[in-house]
């Protein structure tokens, strides 16, 4: 068997990439205790292969881990990400000369490059990344959740376990992250601990970058091409999202020929430290982000909608002039939006994006102890002042959420790209 990990440490160079490459040859031949007299690195696999294969009369295994990691380090600066790609292309066209000596070969990674890009004419590859088959390969499903940790269940809320850390799913039942399930039973805390363990700062910036509206996060389509390649020319978000674990699959449809795929946060804690760091990203401060997402949910609890308006407006007030001269994002109307909802996701709430109504879509709902807040969203540059408020009143959106809960608030927000702020905010509790 070969084992070949480029798990361990970051490749900075392709000079780095090699030394790692021939370490991990070298290894296996004084394992193997096989001489190469090859030079050059994909000569020297390719001989490895084939010796261990004379000597030992058997057929190889080959195992390849974390395949893509020295391509993404290196994300953010495009020349070297391409250098580590072809690099990594060449050492594994070795595997199609070397099929005749080869028994099985499994080969993962975190993003899903197309077999032209690093696997070229090893057309025998099966992937198994959307499968049903495998869809539980990787994660705990909720009955094995409560089968093996039986013993340790006691007292916990597991719907609310199954809420943080359940529903990562590739076409079938959905699973836990099993490094998130191991800590939370060691600790019984709920915390983000698979998101502690990397901040995805190369994301967030292509998500700022390209003024991507994050409100549709909740609800995604992507057609198969979309998920299936990772293209360092051209990197599509919504393909990052899902290789990288922010997104999952919900479920599935087919329409004629085409398969589409409906996209979404696999759980609470995905969507939340997600839309924590982008707040952060923003503001540039972990400590005004947190001073502001404590006062909102303390207004929240209390239902104090007028202070809410104070905190929303000192938020926007709080992003740093500079971060508007570089980004240009507040020219956008949909920038707004998307803060505000960045704001609630960020504290964990239930959000419903565009719910249909029998009058039309409500911008944003969100649920909260019983309490229902009803959003409207307008930017006075391109409607009147005034109007957000009168929407929701005039189109009754609140008609589907009377009786459903105890109190259930209307709220018209407006910005104006002028100020860089909110310049309008009006409310009313509905009457039941």
């Amino acid at each position: 068997m070969i084992y070949i990990s480029f798990g361990s440490g970051v490749h900075r160079s392709l000079e780095e990439l090699q030394e790692t490459e021939r370490v991990i040859l070298k290894k296996h031949e004084e394992k193997y205790q096989v001489h190469s007299n090859f030079t050059f690195i994909k000569d020297r696999f390719m001989d490895l292969i084939e010796k261990i294969y004379q000597k030992y009369g058997q057929k190889v295994v080959v195992l390849i881990d974390e395949y893509d990691k020295p391509v993404l380090d290196n994300i953010e600066k495009k020349e070297t990400a391409i250098e580590m790609r072809e690099e990594l292309k060449n050492f594994y066209s070795v595997l199609k000369d070397a099929d005749p000596y080869l028994k099985f070969v499994f080969i993962t990674g975190v993003t899903k490059f197309s077999k032209v890009s690093l696997f070229s004419g090893l057309n025998n590859l099966k992937d198994i990344t959307i499968h049903p088959e495998y869809a539980t390969i990787c994660g705990y499903t909720q009955g094995e959740f409560e089968k093996v940790f039986a013993d340790r269940l006691e007292g916990l809320d597991l719907e609310k376990v199954r809420r943080w850390y359940n529903g990562y799913s590739w076409l079938g039942e959905p699973v836990y992250n099993p490094f998130d399930i191991l800590l939370f039973l060691d600790l019984r805390e709920f915390r983000p601990f698979w998101f502690e363990t990397g901040t995805p700062t190369f994301l967030i910036k292509l998500l700022l970058e390209r003024n991507f509206y994050l409100p549709s996060l909740e609800d995604l389509d992507a057609g198969e091409e979309l998920l299936n390649s990772f293209d360092i020319d051209e990197i599509e978000l919504e393909t990052l999202l899902f290789q990288t674990g922010y997104l999952t699959i919900k479920h599935q449809e087919e329409i004629g020929d085409t398969r589409i795929y409906h996209l979404s946060y696999p759980n609470l804690e995905v969507k939340s430290s997600l839309h924590k760091r982008i707040l952060t990203k923003i503001l540039g401060s972990i400590s005004r982000k947190d001073k502001h997402l404590i006062s909102t949910y303390r207004l929240l609890i209390k239902g104090d909608i007028e202070k809410l308006a104070q905190v929303f407006k000192s938020f926007f007030a709080s992003i740093p002039h500079d971060w508007y001269r570089k980004t240009e994002l507040h020219h956008y109307e949909g920038f707004y939006a998307s803060v505000l909802y960045a704001y609630f996701a960020a504290l964990g709430l239930e959000l419903r994006v565009e719910e249909a109504v029998s009058h039309g879509r409500i911008d944003l709902t969100i649920i909260f102890e019983n309490k229902c807040y009803l959003f409207e969203f307008k930017v006075v540059e391109i409607e009147p002042q005034g109007k957000a408020l009168e929407q929701l009143k005039a189109r009754k959106y609140y008609e589907k959420y009377i009786g459903r809960y105890q109190e259930v608030y209307l709220i018209g927000v407006e910005f104006s790209k002028k100020e860089r702020n909110i310049v309008c905010f009006e409310w009313e509790k509905v009457k039941s």
